[in-house]
């Protein structure tokens, strides 16, 4: 059975050891996905803070993580000198993200990432965000006939309609692995019994190198 896993990193991740209360092992969630589910394609979806990096999003899928490093890399040599100290590590914070992200990547993940932006609200309260769901939403769809299976690692509601979309499209394989506490109830109640709560894989997935 072909199957395609589709993570939605903020989502699922968002807080990191804050929320989850440990931390996660990426090259056992990859492992674990290969092993339990025959997974093909594990796409990764996921934001990026780029630092005004030249990207083109009509060109573009992802953003070029490698040479994203070495733009921030060269921003920190060249002007970090005017930066002030709160900027340096805000600038390499960010840095070691994009090598996170280059690390995972060497484990099998197809990384689709896009630069954070700022939205305001009515009353100019500022949020960042990637919007990555609107992407991963759009992989589901357009490749739905290369996949029998669809593992989905997300309990953002906003996923329904697609998900009931790719259902009346045939596939009944529809796996949801998300936080059961932060999982929309609808997206509960179409999964059913296909439904896993993240937090049982704890043992399977926890870090153990002391990092």
């Amino acid at each position: 059975m072909r199957t395609n896993v589709y993570i939605d990193a903020s989502n699922l991740f968002y807080g990191g050891k804050k929320s989850l209360g440990w931390s996660i092992d990426y090259k056992k969630l990859y492992e674990y996905l290969e092993d339990k589910y025959q997974a093909g394609q594990v796409f990764f979806f996921g934001g990026v803070e780029i630092h005004k990096f030249p990207f083109n999003y009509l060109t573009n899928d992802s953003v070029p993580v490698r040479e994203l490093e070495q733009y921030l890399v060269k921003l920190i040599a060249e002007k970090g000198d005017a930066l002030s100290e709160a900027e340096l590590k805000l600038i390499d914070r960010h840095l070691k993200r994009v090598r996170f992200y280059l690390k995972i990547a060497k484990f099998g993940y197809q990384m689709v990432l896009k630069p954070v932006k700022t939205f305001y609200d009515a009353e100019g309260s500022p949020t960042r965000k990637a919007n990555c769901d609107v992407d991963m939403a759009f992989f589901l769809m357009r490749d739905k006939n290369m996949y029998d299976r669809a593992v989905i690692l997300s309990g953002d509601g906003d996923f329904l309609p697609v998900l009931k979309f790719l259902r009346e499209e045939g596939k009944k394989e529809i796996y949801i692995l998300a936080h059961a506490s932060r999982t929309a109830k609808e997206i509960k109640r179409f999964a059913a019994e296909k439904f896993l709560d993240f937090a049982y894989l704890r043992e399977r997935l926890k870090r153990t190198d002391g990092e």
